[in-house]
């Protein structure tokens, strides 16, 4: 028995069978209704009866799920940096998290249209806890993180996780998505967590050097970007808890609410940029850079410097930047209408004598700015 066998997708001689054992479920039915309007039953039903592999499901099931999703609840999808990416080379891709399900659908959905091959992608465990979840996750190439692990197991599953993300990158030449932290970014500050990148280095040949196994995986940072995010309302119970030391304890069915949101919430416009692939710069890190701590994070800061300026500033950013600041320093990047939109929606949903929750919903949009402008100095 595989070492995966807990966390991996399914095998393509398992699909057709999890897909019957599903095909009654009523979200899937909304799902297939969504994506199919005007069809009956019978017509999705017979598709996916002879579905028999993940690609297919992808391509004849998520991917025009997808196109619905953007219709419906974006004014367009635009990318850059997709030429720099060869057909038949795996790749590890290293993101930003701003949306549970579709910073990975929406990668995806551009690959294929671009001809190359799509991922196997990272979940956690805490969104896929409802087992029609769990098989919808493993039908489109999700492999699990195990949450809230006592130290021991945590080891323990972080060496698997390694150890899968390895054996899909160099053995089966299957591209990875993971995102650069545990959990979404929530106040806009896209940052990577070192401890991500330790654990992807477990795996490592024993007297290989860290850096060294980094660049056989390829590493190619990617920047999603949002102009609107549909579940802003929802992170602040989270950040004023976080603003005012206090706990947070999120409510049992927050992050399927989540993830339902993020999907069908307006989003306006939204742009992925593929950075550039590090290798070249890591050798760089290998020269000026001794030990593996500071490796790390000569690393982690670098895939930084990749999302943040290849992050869309969208003209919500600029407009957050200006509230935020009492300035008019960015009036040029955005139209009367745009803000007073962006005002409207910002007065509704947050309560304006409440200046932390002000502050900490507009620092959500301007963070990107605040970053950028960083770079720059």
């Amino acid at each position: 028995m595989s070492p995966f066998e807990d966390i991996r997708p399914y095998y393509d001689t398992e699909v057709n069978q999890a897909i019957k054992e599903i095909i009654d479920q009523p979200m899937l039915k909304a799902m297939m209704n969504y994506t199919f309007p005007g069809k009956n039953d019978e017509y999705w039903k017979d598709l996916l009866l002879h579905c028999h592999s993940i690609r297919d499901f992808q391509i004849n099931f998520i991917y025009p799920g997808v196109k619905r999703v953007l219709e419906s609840s974006s004014n367009g999808l635009s990318t850059s940096g997709f030429e720099k990416l060869s057909k038949n080379t795996s790749y590890l891709f290293i993101s930003n998290h701003r949306d549970i399900i579709l910073d990975t659908s929406l990668l995806n959905t551009c690959l294929y249209e671009h001809g190359l091959s799509m991922t196997t992608s990272a979940i956690g465990d805490n969104l896929v806890k409802k087992q029609f979840l769990r098989a919808l996750a493993k039908l489109t190439r999700n492999f699990i993180i195990k949450r809230g692990l006592p130290s021991r197991e945590l080891l323990d599953s972080s060496k698997l996780i390694s150890a899968y993300i390895g054996k899909s990158l160099l053995r089966e030449n299957r591209s990875v998505w993971i995102a650069q932290r545990e959990g979404r970014t929530k106040d806009g500050n896209d940052m990577t967590h070192k401890g991500v990148l330790k654990m992807i280095a477990m795996a490592s040949d024993q007297g290989e050097s860290l850096l060294d196994y980094f660049k056989k995986l390829n590493v190619v940072p990617v920047s999603i970007s949002y102009e609107y995010d549909p579940t802003d309302i929802l992170k602040m119970p989270e950040l004023l808890a976080k603003a005012r030391s206090e706990s947070y304890v999120k409510g049992e069915n927050e992050d399927f609410h989540t993830l339902l949101s993020g999907i069908l919430g307006q989003k306006n416009r939204i742009h992925i940029h593929i950075g550039d692939l590090l290798t070249d710069q890591i050798d760089q890190i290998s020269k000026k850079t001794t030990g593996p701590a500071k490796q790390l994070k000569a690393l982690a800061d670098l895939i930084d410097d990749q999302i943040v300026s290849g992050y869309k500033l969208w003209p919500t950013k600029y407009i957050a930047y200006d509230l935020l600041y009492q300035t008019d320093e960015f009036k040029d990047k955005y139209t009367s209408a745009e803000k007073a939109y962006f005002e409207a929606r910002f007065h509704k949903g947050v309560d304006q004598n409440d200046s932390v929750a002000v502050e900490n919903f507009l620092a959500m949009y301007a963070n990107p700015v605040v970053n950028q402008k960083k770079q720059r100095f």
